[in-house]
């Protein structure tokens, strides 16, 4: 067992020499995030300690430490505007912690129980632009594996305000690695699992497809796709069986979802697909680059309520600016096209009223004197 001192950590700590530690942001399965300052290039970063491997055998502890060097090295191979950025993994007491960018923001896990469900087209920005980080991601072989709306942060102020970043990458892999986990053991939260996963196979890209989706159906319909459940076990159940509750509230999304969450890997869109198939159905073709890198807005192109803190709610990012119109539907039987358009196309239109009558009369009139003359 290890039974080393181990430091007091709180305000004021200093991390490597280098990250003073200001005050704790959150905590996870790996361990608690703090704010710091990083004293050599003066700026804010948050931090991750790793929870205590003290009453861990030296086997065990050095697998949690592994892990969490892990992380730094999965994440820090990917650099994309909507990923949270990871600085620096250092050494503290023998413990690693993880650099990373702090980002103050909301995750939708509490915007949502703040206001219980979010718009369709708010959820539909967020989702292209998750969408488009994990397709860099998966490019360069990283699954990220626990996709949920905890793991999506919106930026509540400052200069950001609105910009949808995924966090957490604790449990990712790269899939050129070989995993030490045993066969069956299911990796994630259940609420957002993946049927196959569910059943203990291996994450894969396809996975993260159908978490995402899961993510955004969650933030749309107010409760994840399996429903809610003390249950844990309940719940794994379920999507093991792919029990999906029909959405009711996604409007433009719905077939995307389905598409997204389709029980067969298989028949799933690939991540880079999914992007492309949320970003036409919201708003229509070429509006990549009026979403992608932009702050989440409102119809109006305002920073949503729910997403900023204090006065930056209703206020327009310098980087927003209206949203695209997505294209309204062809009638199925389109109007017939106007006087003067007759004839352009060629090809055996009908002459108009109009035209037909004075022809007709034209005709009338030519008989009527040829009459007149054989009669004279």
């Amino acid at each position: 067992m290890i039974d080393r001192p181990r430091p007091i950590v709180g305000p004021d700590y200093l991390v490597a020499g280098r990250y003073r530690l200001q005050s704790k942001l959150g905590g996870g399965g790996m361990g608690a995030v703090w704010l710091a300052h990083d004293r050599l290039l003066d700026r804010d970063v948050a931090i991750k300690q790793v929870l205590s491997t003290a009453g861990l055998d030296e086997a065990e502890a050095r697998k949690v430490r592994d892990r969490i060097v892990h992380e730094g090295r999965v994440a820090a191979k990917l650099s994309h505007e909507h990923a949270i950025a990871v600085y620096d993994v250092v050494l503290e007491a023998g413990e690693p912690w993880l650099v990373m960018e702090h980002l103050p923001s909301r995750s939708v896990a509490r915007a949502l129980g703040l206001v219980n469900a979010l718009p369709v087209i708010e959820v539909a920005q967020i989702g292209a632009q998750v969408a488009d980080a994990l397709a860099a991601a998966h490019t360069v072989g990283i699954v990220h594996r626990d996709i949920k709306p905890g793991n999506i942060l919106v930026a509540d102020r400052g200069p950001g305000v609105g910009m949808a970043k995924l966090s957490d990458f604790g449990i990712s892999r790269n899939v050129t690695e070989a995993s030490d986990e045993p066969d069956g053991m299911i990796t994630g939260t259940p609420a957002y699992l993946p049927p196959e996963v569910a059943r203990g196979a291996q994450p894969t890209a396809a996975s993260d497809v159908f978490s995402l989706g899961a993510t955004l159906y969650t933030a749309i319909e107010g409760q994840p796709p399996f429903g809610m459940d003390d249950d844990s076990d309940a719940i794994v159940e379920r999507a093991a069986m792919a029990q999906i509750n029909p959405p009711t509230r996604s409007g433009v999304l719905t077939r995307v979802l389905l598409h997204m969450m389709e029980p067969a890997p298989q028949r799933r869109p690939s991540m880079a697909q999914a992007r492309e198939e949320i970003l036409a159905a919201a708003f229509g073709p070429g509006a990549a680059d009026n979403i992608l890198g932009a702050p989440v807005r409102t119809e109006d192109g305002t920073i949503p309520a729910w997403a900023a803190r204090n006065s930056a709610a209703g206020l327009r990012s310098p980087r927003s600016g209206p949203l695209p119109r997505r294209a309204q539907s062809q009638p199925a039987h389109p109007a017939p096209a106007p006087a003067q358009q007759i004839g352009r196309s060629g090809g055996g239109q009908s002459p108009s009223p109009t035209v037909a009558v004075t022809i007709g009369l034209l005709i009338g009139l030519v008989i009527i004197i040829v009459i007149l003359m054989m009669v004279m």
